[in-house]
């Protein structure tokens, strides 16, 4: 078992880049991150990493071991999952990521149930924004809204979620509120957006009259974490295009209020995606289960105002 520890670390540290967060990640210190590598090289003989200060990179002989190594690791865990089928009985840990609103509303409260449940699996839950690669960092499950377009995940769709443009009074007041979507560029509104390094989402598509029609959208700054953007909505800063359950209780007490009622954003989908590999994962598969009716039923709740 600890020739295959040390094999676990030496993967996570190639695929995250240093000693620090794969310790983080498999919650041990860079010490014992950096020890489990010494023994690995010292069994194999030869370098497995370039040290710099900030990152390791894997040498030629690391780069051709992991290939092979990751293929152990993921055969074990196929044959865990294989067995588990069998006994009735899933365990292991599920790395879950999701973005930051979407994760503290639904996804956060529902994981010390789903252990409560399911005692024997074990959750490691990451917020952000930001768009996760779920295969370089080795996420079992992503809980995403939006488009989905890696062809080398599986989705499995939770519900379509109704977006809107939402602003304060304050800042209708201050700027007026657009009656037609031309004026969210033709009179220069502040349009705050979620950016981030790899976004693709740089403007508002609306439906209209004759269909989804894009408007290239500005405003004085930006985020990359989407409740900020509430926030300086909520000040009186600008516009923000949301899935309306983040922003329901906001629309409901009038701190916010729906503009262009008539030709809203287009939908977004509430999805959760996954390798392909861990649809036969049986604890995977009871954690896609339990969130998606737990979803399903919180954001019903909270646009009927339960």
């Amino acid at each position: 078992m600890a020739y295959l520890d040390n094999i676990a670390v030496f993967v996570r540290v190639v695929e995250l880049g240093n000693l620090s967060a794969a310790g983080r990640d498999m919650r041990i210190s860079p010490a014992v991150a950096s020890n489990r590598i010494k023994e690995l090289e010292k069994h194999l003989g030869v370098r497995l990493f370039n040290r710099t200060t900030r990152q390791l990179m894997p040498t030629e002989h690391g780069t051709v071991f992991y290939t092979g190594a990751k293929q152990v690791l993921d055969a074990i865990t196929e044959a865990e999952a294989a067995v588990a089928a069998l006994s009735g009985q899933p365990r292991g840990t599920i790395r879950v990521t999701a973005p930051l609103g979407l994760g503290r509303r639904l996804i956060a409260s529902g994981i010390p149930d789903f252990h409560d449940k399911y005692p024997d699996i074990e959750v490691r839950l990451r917020l952000s924004d930001h768009n996760v690669d779920i295969m370089k960092e080795g996420i079992d499950v992503a809980f995403r809204l939006g488009i989905i377009e890696d062809s080398s995940l599986r989705m499995r769709g939770i519900m379509e979620c109704e977006r809107v443009l939402v602003a304060a009074p304050k800042y209708l007041e201050a700027r007026g509120e657009p009656v037609e979507p031309q004026e969210l560029v033709g009179k220069k509104h502040d349009c705050l957006m979620l950016r981030y390094a790899g976004a693709r989402e740089y403007v508002w598509t609306l439906q209209t009259p004759g269909g989804p029609q894009k408007f290239e959208v500005h405003g004085p700054y930006d985020t990359d974490d989407g409740d900020v953007l509430t926030g300086w909505a909520l000040s009186g800063r600008g516009i923000i295009n949301k899935p309306r359950f983040e922003v329901e209780p906001f629309i409901r007490d009038q701190r916010l209020k729906v503009i262009l009622p008539q030709t809203p954003p287009t939908a977004v989908q509430f999805a959760a995606v996954y390798p392909h590999k861990k649809l036969q994962d049986p604890k995977v598969r009871l954690l896609l289960d339990f969130m998606a009716e737990r979803c399903q039923r919180l954001i019903k709740d909270i646009l009927a105002g339960k």
